[in-house]
């Protein structure tokens, strides 16, 4: 309670100097103000930090101040000095059990780092329903980082490969296990500790170079999961995995390899060219129940369907960008696709 009596005195010296700043502001320049009494920058950016101390930060109080300086009849809320932003919902709400006055999200870095030099990371994917986070690295390191007892720790395969690169991953939520594809090949490791010498599974050969991969998340059978796809030549493909598929497809040579190899011609995955330029990323939208591409096609940029499309070729929706489309995203909230090219 000491606590929030201090930051309620620190809260209303704070609007009483924005207020002083505004008056100065609108009776003009004209005015003649004591030099002790004039607010400049530097003195709100020493009055703001010896109020609230290290929470604030040096872009946070120079937005609030030129915020102020340019546009004083619309004065921002004493939140953004902290970076935070009132949203429709207009805060927090009265009904709030928390006593705290903002909700700043934790951050952690990880010391231990998986990936070596010259590496980068190609995917990363959040599991809520597991509370882990994936990441696979060009060069084949795939990682689990999971928190539990408030300290991260990882589980990593470093996949040997020849010449292919990592290009992306995901999370099958029903299989349990991670995706990953390569410029020929599909990954399929079982991340959980086990006494067996064999991790997972490859698929290959893959015809065309793959670029991304998603899962497919539909609810109605949890005995199988479904990938999405896409490649260089503008393909997108759609390959359904079951338990089965481990127990009946092994091949029995390179049995004492980390991964069992799996021949992609027992497979049956549909594909169909949607684009005529690289796909740069699929994503199945569960709220719109369509699958979404793009790509850096000028003509065919971004396609938004059935996922049956796949397995016919009736006719499918599809936007025109110039110079084409690298990235996209849904917002439930909102009902709007956002796109960058």
């Amino acid at each position: 309670s000491l606590e929030l009596i201090d930051f309620n005195n620190a809260l209303e010296q704070f609007q009483n100097l924005v207020e002083k700043m505004i008056i100065q502001k609108m009776e003009g320049s004209g005015l003649y103000i004591k030099d002790d009494d004039e607010i400049d920058y530097a003195k709100f950016c020493t009055t703001t930090r010896t109020l609230f101390g290290p929470a604030v930060k040096d872009h946070n109080i120079q937005a609030f101040f030129r915020k102020v300086m340019s546009n004083p009849n619309e004065r921002p809320e004493w939140l953004e000095i902290f970076g935070c932003f009132l949203g429709e919902c207009g805060g927090m709400t009265s009904e709030s059990k928390e006593s705290v006055v903002l909700l700043v999200s934790e951050k952690q870095q990880i010391a231990d780092s998986v990936v070596k030099r010259k590496d980068i990371i190609k995917g990363l994917v959040k599991v809520p329903l597991l509370d882990f986070t994936v990441t696979a690295s060009q060069k084949g390191v795939i990682t689990v980082f999971s928190k539990e007892r408030e300290s991260f720790f990882s589980y990593s395969l470093y996949f040997h490969q020849d010449t292919a690169w990592i290009t992306g991953c995901d999370f099958l939520p029903n299989l349990k296990y991670v995706v990953a594809v390569t410029e020929s090949s599909v990954l399929l490791w079982d991340y959980k500790p086990k006494e067996s010498k064999h991790d997972g599974f490859v698929i290959k050969p893959m015809k065309n170079c793959l670029l991304c991969v998603s899962t497919v998340t539909v609810a109605d059978d949890l005995a199988k999961d479904t990938i999405l796809m896409g490649d260089d030549k503008g393909y997108v493909y759609l390959l359904t995995m079951t338990s089965d598929d481990f127990l009946m497809k092994q091949s029995k040579a390179e049995k004492e390899s980390q991964f069992r190899p799996l021949d992609s011609e027992s497979f049956n995955i549909l594909k169909r060219k949607l684009h005529d330029d690289w796909v740069g990323k699929v994503r199945y939208i569960s709220a719109l129940k369509r699958f979404g591409s793009c790509s850096t096609d000028s003509i065919n940029s971004f396609v938004l369907d059935d996922i049956k499309r796949l397995e016919d070729n009736l006719p499918v929706k599809e936007f025109s960008v110039p110079k084409g489309i690298n990235a996209f995203t849904y917002c439930g909230k909102a009902k709007v696709i956002v796109t960058g090219g």
